[in-house]
């Protein structure tokens, strides 16, 4: 009986090491379609001098873009992505805030038109967008207390 029972406890645990196996094998990362390397160069900088002009709740936002200069041989700018966030004006100081897309401005516009709420303080960043879904980093955040 003894010998039966040992059996029994091999044949447990090389069941539990071969289904742990089974599991652990296609932990091996995020799966998708191949993406090619990314260089330096393949990457277009991030939009600067982010301005806006207010014309009673409308805000337009305007950037320009180092990449757009030299379209030959830099990184091909598709179009840019504008975020935003927003607070109460009565909010805790130094409360986070979470950036949400508004959406996608199609090349060869730089900017952007928003209508304001009012009360709210406004945070705006705008990231470029390139080809192959490669995207710079994200402008400086621009301010805009509208009350």
């Amino acid at each position: 009986m003894n010998r039966i029972f040992q059996r029994t406890v091999i044949y447990v645990l090389f069941a539990f090491l071969g289904a742990g196996i089974l599991f652990m094998a296609p932990g091996c990362g995020k799966k998708g379609p191949p993406v090619p390397p990314i260089k330096d160069g393949d990457i277009p900088a991030a939009p600067t001098g982010l301005k806006y002009t207010l014309k009673d709740r409308d805000l337009t936002l305007s950037w320009t873009c180092v990449s757009l200069q030299n379209q030959e041989q830099g990184p091909t700018v598709e179009g840019f992505e504008v975020f935003m966030a927003t607070k109460p004006l009565a909010g805790c100081q130094g409360c986070p805030f979470i950036f949400k897309s508004l959406g996608v401005v199609a090349m060869p516009r730089k900017s952007f038109v928003y209508t304001l709420d009012q009360d709210l303080h406004y945070y705006f960043r705008v990231q470029t967008l390139g080809r192959d879904n490669i995207k710079s980093k994200v402008s400086d955040t621009l301010y805009i207390e509208f009350p």
